[in-house]
């Protein structure tokens, strides 16, 4: 769960999309780690046998870590934010630090610009995920050439994460579970 409440995130149904992204971006074995403090401290290229972990919370780490061949990455914490984009959402949001609060409300700002909040609230996950696609890399159709993960399995860890989804994406999340259990 983000540390962020309900009430100021938005809803329970925010919260569910947070720990969405959150299984997208890093993954359940890390957040079952302690160390990984909910995979706040999380550092990209971090895998569950060798964590690269923040040292502290004070600020972005801005550590570029080689991906792959030809790719670095700085993105960091429980959302996976990038380094070039954190100062503009720390001052903007008047955040005092890289601390799990900070990122839940960064994660919350970016996903109210691409005009998904009101989506996730009513329960469209779908289109929520479809408009947040080009800011987490791991979001089917993100087109930047890492791991995307399917909608359907996206919307199955909506609804474990307590989501409520409208009546069209239950339909999908049906569709999804009756294919698990074949």
């Amino acid at each position: 769960m983000p540390r962020i409440t309900p009430q100021a995130a938005g809803g329970e149904n925010v919260c569910a999309f947070l720990d969405v992204l959150t299984f997208a971006e890093i993954g359940k074995p890390m957040l079952l780690d302690p160390r990984t403090d909910d995979g706040y401290r999380v550092i990209v290229g971090s895998i569950p046998s060798k964590l690269i972990l923040l040292d502290d919370y004070a600020d972005h780490p801005r550590q570029s870590v080689k991906v792959r061949k030809g790719l670095h990455s700085t993105a960091a914490g429980r959302y996976q934010q990038v380094s070039r984009f954190w100062p503009h959402y720390r001052d903007q949001l008047g955040l005092p630090d890289f601390g799990p609060i900070s990122q839940d409300r960064c994660a919350i700002q970016q996903i109210r610009e691409q005009r998904a909040l009101p989506l996730i609230q009513v329960g469209e996950i779908a289109e929520a995920i479809h408009r947040c696609r080009n800011i987490w890399a791991s979001l089917p159709g993100a087109g930047y050439g890492q791991h995307e993960h399917s909608l359907e399995r996206l919307l199955l860890e909506f609804k474990r994460a307590q989501g409520e989804l409208c009546a069209n994406d239950q339909t999908w999340y049906e569709r999804a579970k009756l294919r698990r259990a074949a």
